[in-house]
């Protein structure tokens, strides 16, 4: 089933991109498995990954660290990339290094310099998006977009954090927003205002903004990556 609906997904995906003008190939579709089962992720899979699915996403470090150490003795070096979605605490940053090839979530310089001494530690680099509250809700993490310019200079071979290596935004869009397309248009132009004036080794060409609900307004204003979970894997399971 899970293939199923990947599949239904990327078609949707390159849908959209064909009506915005784009390549489907521009977009990648990162499924987002928080509460789903290890067993069902194992056994999937490889069907998954045979239908082009690379990686997977998880919300919190601690699922994803159980589940990363199941997928690499499954499937080795063909386990998923591991993209790590929601907030970390300082606390956490070795955890994080241990499973994470990607993390998306980085909202201040406190984990920035948790995340470099652990990765310095283990001799190893990892991909990083800055996580930029456009909706300014006060609830959600991410930076203000008034301070992104200041923390993406501090990134770079000769910045504060050189093991973490800046590719780019995201972002998470308020709840059946009517004007969701506006807060995705929004962080495009906050990424396009700093592409003149970028640290040396700084990329800023991922937009990762899009989900269930609104990925194909996401699509138009130039995500380069999706973040999709129920639609692929149904209505979460919470533990209370």
């Amino acid at each position: 089933m899970f293939v199923e609906n990947y599949r239904k997904v990327r078609s949707e995906i390159d849908d959209a991109c064909r009506r915005a003008g784009r390549q489907p190939s521009e977009v990648r579709l990162l499924p987002v498995s928080k509460t789903v089962p290890v067993d069902a992720l194992v056994e999937s899979w490889p069907e998954l990954a045979a239908a082009g699915c690379a990686g997977l996403a998880e919300n919190r470090v601690q699922e994803a660290v159980s589940k990363a150490e199941v997928f690499r003795e499954a499937f080795g070096e063909k386990a998923p990339h591991m993209a790590i979605i929601g907030p970390l605490q300082t606390n956490k940053a070795g955890h994080l290094v241990s499973c994470a090839d990607e993390f998306q979530a980085l909202d201040r310089p406190k984990v920035a310099g948790a995340l470099q001494r652990r990765l310095a530690d283990a001799e190893r680099t990892l991909d990083v998006l800055i996580q930029v509250n456009v909706s300014r809700e006060p609830q959600k993490s991410g930076l203000a977009p008034s301070h992104a310019a200041e923390f993406v200079r501090m990134f770079g071979p000769d910045g504060d954090y050189p093991n973490l290596r800046l590719r780019g935004f995201m972002t998470i869009a308020a709840q059946n927003d009517p004007n969701v397309r506006e807060t995705f248009a929004e962080l495009r132009e906050l990424r396009d205002s700093l592409l003149g004036d970028l640290p040396e080794g700084v990329s800023l060409d991922e937009l990762s903004m899009g989900m269930s609900g609104d990925y194909h307004e996401a699509i138009a204003e130039g995500a380069t990556t999706v973040r999709v979970g129920r639609a692929i894997f149904g209505e979460r399971s919470y533990k209370k």
